[in-house]
């Protein structure tokens, strides 16, 4: 789709990818519009990340000493880049393998004058796995991700007990993980895992799932989930010291 080191690649890990269970997301294939395109052939030399594998990244580096959090699964990023603004002494990690998300993140972060705002292409497993510190992040968002409703493909969801073990050794003492579902079985589950490791801690006062803190914005696939009649659930959980 792009010529080499022009845009996000097809395959960041083509020739050298780990064997690995899981993976981050679910590939999607679609449309890039023109403005994405040329956002992404830009911008990207100076705020893509590539999830080779290989890589090792200092996450301050790449934010001029600022924090910061890694947000798993974005979508268009039109959330992303509210909080990004919302919050510029943070920077934002953002990891996801939709082409188009990725050109509408970075058009919106140019838009809005952002230089909080890194799009990573690839599997954010690998990423957190192979290219990260022990204890480099401030925070990890995990909104929305793929419910996997079949009890055989359960397996394939992402918060579980291995990959919040990873999360819990990359953030620092204090730092949170914030999920959030529309899928109430999904939502017990993930409760289950964080309550489970000793490594977290819920910050809700009574425990159970959080209010929805008033920094995640409501987003398009949420406003579709209550329409739905779906109730969203947010899990806020912090790395102990």
């Amino acid at each position: 789709m792009f010529p080499p080191g022009a845009g996000p690649a097809a395959d960041p890990t083509a020739g050298t990818a780990p064997d690995r269970a899981i993976r981050s997301f679910q590939p999607r294939r679609s449309r890039v519009t023109p403005s994405q395109r040329q956002s992404l052939l830009r911008l990207w030399p100076r705020w893509g990340v590539e999830i080779d594998g290989h890589t090792r990244l200092d996450p301050a580096a790449l934010f001029d000493g600022r924090p910061v959090v890694l947000e798993i699964g974005f979508g268009m990023g039109e959330a992303t880049a509210e909080m990004a603004a919302a919050d510029p002494g943070t920077g934002v990690l953002a990891a996801d393998v939709h082409t188009p998300g990725q050109g509408n993140l970075l058009r919106l972060a140019e838009r809005a004058g952002l230089d909080n705002v890194r799009v990573a292409n690839g599997d954010a497993i690998l990423l957190l796995r192979e290219m990260l510190p022990a204890r480099s992040l401030a925070g990890v968002r995990v909104f929305f991700p793929d419910p996997w409703p079949k009890t055989r493909h359960h397996k394939r969801r992402l918060i579980q007990p291995a990959f919040v073990e990873l999360v819990a050794s990359r953030l620092a003492p204090g730092a949170t993980l914030h999920c959030a579902t529309d899928w109430e079985p999904y939502a017990e589950a993930m409760l289950e895992v964080l309550e489970a490791d000793a490594a977290f801690e819920n910050t809700a006062p009574d425990g159970g799932f959080a209010p929805r803190p008033a920094h995640r914005p409501l987003t398009r696939f949420e406003r579709q989930g209550l329409a739905k009649g779906h109730r969203v659930r947010d899990l806020v959980f912090r790395r102990r010291a």
